[in-house]
């Protein structure tokens, strides 16, 4: 844990990263053991058995990623799915029901409803706006947990975190928020009243292109017992390489975020004055739905921007391959700019049901580039409309 006064890039840059005792390494050594020799049966050193359970590497990327959200205890697992299956098999059981918003990532709800669903997990997907909706669902359901995304992927729908957590507690459920599109250094959910963080630590804590991972940070220490065991006893964990890379990534997440953040809000602004364009969904506009929330609970508006087109599914498409600078590519969050088309892409899974993505948008995540290029690489496409 680190201290609650220090800035978010101090936080960053030195939670868990104590220098190298012996050498005086400013940079923690990368530790690629799978197993530690023993002192004496059980006699453990620094309590290092075995890599699945422990790993240098990997705890101090735990104890990073605990200092980022104000978090007790963090878990780094080998995805964010893998993040999001352990925390749900750790807390839920057969019988148990989980409310989610009703535009959630693709992967999520195929997650919960397709693979946990089998395991006797149920859900039901609301609108988290519409606060009777919600606490009517959480009641009819006793549901244990609330799932959260805010912004959500891709629609960018804002969840007034604060409020949300008070309808889930007083229905007894946890709040779960996945808060990788905002990162910790825009929003910090557990200082808002969620229970959990989720993230998918590819993404912007990363932030690279270069490393898959995920994670969740708790403040409650049975919570962490719960999902610290599941994650020993299933071992769907981070590697050393990659919790070095998401390390690395994790310590300038706070200068990448606001390249993003003022890159995205001149691409936001200027795909809305395009007459091709039908609505631009970034929170960052004031008529955004959930503007003045995101401007509470967030310290900027993050680099995702959702844009649809009037040309329909067939423009979209055709600007989607005919980008130079914006790759097509699954995935977000990279210092390069990627472009999505979900409905076929990451929220194919999704299709056919209320979560279903329009088929005129794109999803652009905006990298660090100069904006301009970005723009002009833009306007080429267009062109081809």
């Amino acid at each position: 844990m680190t201290e609650n006064h220090q800035g978010a890039n101090t936080r960053f840059v030195h939670a868990g990263q104590e220098f190298e005792p012996v050498t005086g390494a400013v940079v923690p050594p990368l530790h690629f053991s799978s197993t530690y020799a023993q002192d004496g049966i059980g006699g453990l050193r620094n309590g290092y058995e075995y890599g699945r359970g422990t790993n240098p590497t990997r705890d101090a990327l735990q104890a990073q990623l605990a200092g980022a959200e104000f978090g007790n205890h963090a878990f780094s697992f080998s995805s964010g799915l893998a993040a999001e299956d352990s925390l749900i098999r750790a807390i839920l059981r057969p019988g148990d029901h989980i409310v989610l918003g009703n535009d959630a990532y693709g992967g999520t709800f195929r997650l919960i409803d397709r693979v946990l669903g089998d395991w006797g997990i149920g859900n039901t997907p609301v609108n988290m706006a519409d606060e009777a909706a919600l606490a009517a669902a959480i009641e009819k359901n006793k549901a244990k947990l609330v799932w959260v995304e805010t912004p959500s992927n891709p629609m960018m729908t804002i969840t007034d975190i604060a409020k949300v957590a008070e309808i889930a507690h007083a229905g007894g459920a946890l709040l779960v928020v996945d808060n990788t599109f905002a990162s910790p250094f825009l929003q910090q959910p557990l200082t808002l009243g969620a229970d959990i963080v989720v993230h998918s630590t590819t993404k912007y804590i990363g932030g690279h292109s270069d490393v898959v991972g995920g994670a969740v940070i708790v403040k409650d220490a049975a919570l962490a017992e719960k999902i610290g065991f599941i994650q020993f006893a299933v071992g769907a964990v981070s590697g050393p390489m990659d919790a070095f890379l998401t390390t690395r990534g994790l310590k300038t997440l706070g200068v990448r975020m606001r390249a993003h953040s003022e890159n995205a809000a001149q691409v936001a602004g200027w795909l809305r004055e395009r007459s091709e364009v039908e609505r631009v969904l970034y929170p960052g506009f004031e008529d955004h739905p959930g503007h003045e929330i995101a401007k509470k609970q967030m310290s900027g508006f993050g680099g995702m921007v959702s844009v649809q087109f009037n040309g329909g599914e067939a423009a979209a498409r055709k600007i989607a391959e005919s980008t130079k600078l914006f790759t097509l590519a699954e995935s977000l969050g990279g210092i390069e700019s990627l472009m999505n088309y979900p409905s076929e892409m990451t929220h194919a899974s999704v299709k056919g049901t209320e979560l279903a993505v329009p088929v005129n948008l794109l999803r652009l995540s905006v990298g660090i580039e100069d904006p301009a290029d970005l723009i002009e690489d833009l306007e080429k496409a267009f062109t081809n409309l």
